[in-house]
């Protein structure tokens, strides 16, 4: 199993024939993803890399089928375009893009709850890498070649952090079975806690790799619902432990703004809610490995 997509997503490029959006959807197709088509307002009836071209997201989903969409659209146009896709019934948005401004995140987030939950869109990003389910489906801008299937969950606010780690468990033989980049931005559409609750449902997780960042206090909140909720370990990650207090650190979502959003505290809660806490991006890999063995050693200990 995994979780968010495999590979059955029938997936929509918004943003589909400008430069960004030709590149990584021609990286999706090649990788195996079921791209059916994507949206370019007044491009619709034309064919694009072998796929429809539609001018709304409303006719693509009626023409194709689409339930996930990933978009590749500028800035002051991104929230327009995560809310019609909303609006044309996809349940799932990964919004690679980067700058959205603070205030249209604010209105998308309102503008999603308009839906009952049980058809509300889950939106990954903005300012996110995607998701990959390796071996199924790639909906994102990451290197895929360093993803082999496996029993690790990974979510992470940083891209490239996330790569770093999948390399790391694949290296180790683990593996991953969905990585989830949910963006460094302040406002972002799903929190680690959203898709916690996903891997701890996925028979095939074994175990999750959380990498939080200064700023902000999901990692913190995660943590105090893994220790009540979790039966599956989580070994947790903070970057920015030299990062001085209100400079911005690489992107908005990644500034000291207040007590507890340091990277050091951060860390110092993660292990007061019993995470194993990896001591350096070098480490994250082993500190799972780690993690997994204690856990089967405790497991056969148990056994009649």
């Amino acid at each position: 199993m995994s979780i968010l997509i495999d590979a059955t997503t029938r997936i929509i490029v918004q943003g589909f024939t400008g430069d960004k959006g030709t590149f990584h959807a021609q990286e999706m197709i090649a990788y195996g993803s079921n791209v059916v088509g994507g949206v370019t307002p007044g491009k619709g009836g034309q064919t694009h890399l072998g796929r429809p071209v539609f001018d709304t997201m409303k006719e693509a989903v009626a023409a194709t089928g689409a339930t996930a969409s990933i978009t590749f659209i500028a800035p002051p146009f991104c929230a327009d375009a995560i809310c019609e896709a909303a609006d044309a019934g996809i349940r799932l948005v990964c919004s690679i893009t980067d700058g959205i401004p603070a205030q249209d995140m604010m209105q998308v987030k309102r503008y999603l709850l308009r839906y009952p939950r049980e058809r509300r869109t889950m939106l990954v990003g903005p300012n996110c890498a995607g998701i990959i389910s390796p071996g199924k489906a790639m909906l994102g801008i990451m290197p895929s070649h360093i993803y082999r299937p496996g029993t690790v969950g990974i979510v992470s606010r940083s891209g490239t952090l996330g790569y770093e780690a999948a390399e790391q468990l694949t290296a180790l033989g683990l593996g991953v079975s969905t990585s989830v980049g949910i963006g460094g931005d302040p406002i972002n559409g799903s929190s680690f806690l959203d898709h916690l609750k996903l891997f701890e449902d996925d028979d095939e997780t074994e175990a999750v790799l959380m990498i939080g960042e200064i700023g902000g206090p999901q990692e913190a909140e995660a943590a105090a619902w893994i220790r009540e909720n979790m039966t599956k370990p989580v070994v947790g990650y903070v970057a920015g432990l030299t990062a001085p207090k209100g400079r911005r650190m690489g992107h908005a979502g990644a500034i000291i703004a207040g007590s507890g959003d340091g990277a050091a505290e951060k860390a110092e809660v993660m292990r007061s809610f019993g995470l194993d806490v990896a001591p350096s991006p070098a480490e994250l890999g082993r500190t799972m490995g780690a993690a997994l063995a204690g856990r089967s050693r405790r497991a056969s200990v148990a056994l009649p």
